[in-house]
């Protein structure tokens, strides 16, 4: 065996990983978690700003 069976050894390798990649990414199991993901820029983000109470102050920089 010499370096480049080695080689071929290693890109057939390494195409099979990528398959395999991209069959786990785009299986049927992973679409409700892709769906709520692409909803997240339309969700509302009033409940993630931060209250700052009035007694103390905003500190500016």
């Amino acid at each position: 065996m010499d370096i480049n069976d080695l080689r071929s050894l290693f890109t057939v390798l390494a195409f099979i990983a990528f398959i395999s990649i991209v069959w786990w990414a785009y299986s049927d199991r992973r679409k409700k978690t892709y769906d709520e993901a692409a909803m997240l820029p339309l969700d509302d983000d009033s409940q993630f700003v931060p209250q700052v109470p009035e007694n103390q102050e905003r500190k500016s920089s």
